[in-house]
């Protein structure tokens, strides 16, 4: 065994993670310490010990205050998943001691969530109410670093092909077609048929340039002949699509639940246009050998179960 493998597995311990993850949080020496309830030689008598262990510099320190190194980064990246595993350990056994099942928290993409992740958690609410679910929207390029460094327990969304990784497990469930929305007052919304070309020099709400939605959009307008729209707000909130679809007003692209969910509602138009394009399935996404608390399994069981009831 290296020594960088005794460091990490015996020598270690909590409060030596818990300096290095507020050394990197505030970067001053004097505000770890007061963050910390310790006076500063002893955060630099701590830093030091813990570089010691290692046998290199973690953070460079000057009079501005003190930035990590490339290796201070890895360890805090190493530091900031085992906190994490921390927290969720102490919040479930809590949750258990209280008479709560406990707590899971879940990424979500606006694909997931307004339909598929909201049936699963009424499920998982119905089992157990007192179960604590935090829900974070996001897409893949903000919620991977995340569930990588534990803060979440699993994603749930479009498999993105190109964010396939050897550490991730992937878990398909269902297929889920995008089709194109407005708000019910907008002009085109009242047009018996509508095509590619009414829709290219209009406003648009789209997905973010690496989405395989997005991509696949701007195919079917080249395969119309037409260049893709210029006038875009590009973005992964459902919020943000819900308010410039209804508020510019602009043309939305959003997944086919989600639209058809919103337009029952009163909140959007589905217009009538074919979108012949072939997608990544929708499912879930976990970390690779990471144990599952028993919340997380039966929201994961929950989720299997409400698409099994579309």
């Amino acid at each position: 065994m290296s020594d960088i493998d005794r460091v990490l597995r015996s020598n270690l311990k909590l409060r030596h993670l818990q300096l290095l993850v507020a050394l990197d949080e505030f970067r001053h020496i004097g505000r770890v310490a007061e963050s910390l309830a310790l006076t500063q030689p002893a955060v630099s008598k701590m830093l030091a010990e813990i570089e010691r262990m290692f046998g290199l510099a973690l953070f460079s320190r000057s009079t501005r205050g003190t930035e990590p190194t490339a290796y201070g980064e890895t360890v805090i990246r190493f530091a900031r998943s085992v906190q994490a595993d921390f927290d969720r350990t102490r919040d479930e056994i809590n949750a258990v001691a209280s008479g709560a099942a406990g707590r899971v928290s879940i990424g979500a993409m606006v694909v997931a969530t307004p339909v598929w992740l909201a049936q699963a958690i009424s499920l998982l609410k119905a089992r157990s109410s007192q179960t604590t679910a935090l829900i974070e929207e996001g897409d893949l390029k903000r919620l991977l670093p995340r569930l990588r460094m534990g803060e979440l327990d699993l994603l749930v969304g479009r498999l993105e092909p190109g964010y396939a990784a050897p550490d991730l497990d992937t878990e398909a469930v269902y297929d889920e077609p995008m089709c194109v929305v407005t708000c019910a007052d907008h002009p085109i919304a009242h047009k018996a048929s509508v095509d590619w070309h009414d829709l290219a020099s209009l406003p648009w709400v789209v997905p973010p340039p690496w989405a395989s939605s997005r991509i696949k959009l701007n195919q079917m307008f080249y395969k119309h002949g037409l260049n893709p729209p210029v006038d875009l707000i590009e973005s992964a909130s459902f919020l943000t699509i819900l308010t410039f679809v209804r508020q510019r007003p602009a043309i939305g692209y959003l997944a086919q639940d989600v639209a058809r969910h919103f337009e029952a509602q009163g909140l959007l138009k589905v217009l009538a246009l074919e979108i012949p394009v072939e997608l990544p399935p929708v499912g879930i996404i976990t970390m690779r050998g990471r144990i599952r608390t028993p919340t997380c399994t039966q929201l994961i069981e929950c989720l299997r179960l409400a698409a099994a009831q579309r």
